[in-house]
């Protein structure tokens, strides 16, 4: 892809196509210190009140820059690579490609907690796995005064939900989620009835004094790419019929339809619903429901089988973040009689990470 001129115009020659790129639209990029914030990055003009029809008057180009004067006196020098970036749709997440695990998985993406950890360049490392893996464990997390709010809100913004900012994950009486009990969690996604569906989970260890309760993990990228390859009918069925989640407890309903496997526009993966307790499918007929059925079994067979998943200890100090979208988690059964097990979770929101990410990108200027 390459920028060409021809008589006072800008083309974009992608090897076998050439399309003039619109005037206007490199209008709207002048980068001087009149037209535009450096620190924001945000214009101090607005396109929409130019009236004039904007015509390039002067054209020069080299191989970094590309120097514009308008007919209404703006002249500007854009960068060839940042127009090149914005055609190709580059986007830093999307570019760091996921990689398939199951239980032969050894690294569990560990990284020591420093002070100012936040704004270093191990941050950037981290948020990269995170996105590679779906989750990543920061150790030596300090335990004290519900530092996770700080963790989370350092790194973007918690999203508040019906259990709270933040909520405590511990065996209690009358719970209005099985989380609040001692008792084994299949793999599972948080939150499937919400919408949208919190995108970050967060768990902090606090205590720990119990010999079971071992967290575990399950990528559902890795299982439905599983039966997309092994059994097509039945990811295709997955993928289509839309299906009600639903949590009920004494103050609130809450309700969203979704598939349990979502695609993007391109037909690639985006997110897994998975709660078999909470989801309820619509009336269809019944060889459809029979497949639907079927496919369903066979989803919940893979995500619990011992192939997929990985178990471990999370200990005082272990912070795990997981990705909601991607990642199943679950919980092994422990004896609340033999100690205290303390975690506390909370949820952010993509942009937190992201922005944190490209953030880092451009301090350590990382190509």
């Amino acid at each position: 892809m390459k920028i060409e001129l021809i008589q006072n115009k800008v083309y974009l020659n992608n090897g076998s196509k050439k399309k003039e790129i619109h005037p206007f639209w490199l209008r709207e990029r002048v980068n001087g210190e009149k037209y535009l914030d450096k620190k924001t990055q945000q214009r101090l003009f607005d396109p929409t009140k130019i009236k004039e029809k904007i015509r390039i008057n002067k054209l020069n180009l080299s191989n970094d820059y590309l120097e514009i004067t308008f007919n209404d006196g703006a002249f500007t020098k854009l960068t060839i690579q940042n127009i090149l970036k914005e055609f190709s749709n580059f986007n830093e997440i999307k570019f760091i490609d996921k990689i398939e695990w199951d239980s032969s998985l050894k690294s569990l993406n560990n990284f020591e907690f420093k002070e100012n950890f936040y704004e270093q360049q191990e941050m950037y490392n981290a948020l990269v796995n995170f996105y590679k893996y779906g989750f990543v464990i920061f150790k030596k997390v300090p335990t004290k005064n519900n530092f996770i709010i700080n963790f989370a809100n350092s790194i973007g913004s918690v999203r508040r939900t019906n259990f709270g900012e933040f909520f405590n994950v511990k065996s209690k009486p009358n719970p209005n989620d099985l989380a609040y009990t001692s008792l084994p969690l299949a793999p599972h996604t948080d939150n499937p009835y919400r919408n949208p569906v919190p995108c970050i989970q967060i768990l902090h260890c606090i205590e720990n004094q119990v010999s079971g309760g071992y967290s575990t993990l399950v990528d559902g990228y890795t299982v439905t790419e599983k039966l997309k390859n092994d059994y097509p009918n039945y990811y295709k069925i997955l993928t289509q019929i839309k299906v009600r989640f639903q949590f009920i407890d004494q103050s609130i309903v809450l309700e969203d339809w979704s598939e349990m496997i979502k695609l993007d526009d391109n037909g690639n993966f985006k997110q897994v619903r998975f709660s078999p307790r909470l989801d309820f499918v619509p009336l269809m007929d019944k060889e459809k429901l029979d497949l639907y059925y079927e496919a369903r079994n066979k989803i919940s067979e893979l995500y619990n089988s011992k192939k997929y998943r990985i178990e471990f200890k999370l200990m005082p100090g272990d912070l795990l973040m997981m990705d909601n979208h991607r990642l199943l988690h679950g919980r092994t059964s422990y004896d609340a009689n033999e100690g205290e097990r303390f975690l506390q979770g909370c949820y952010i929101d993509y942009d937190s990470t992201e922005g944190r990410l490209k953030h880092l990108k451009r301090k350590f200027n990382i190509k």
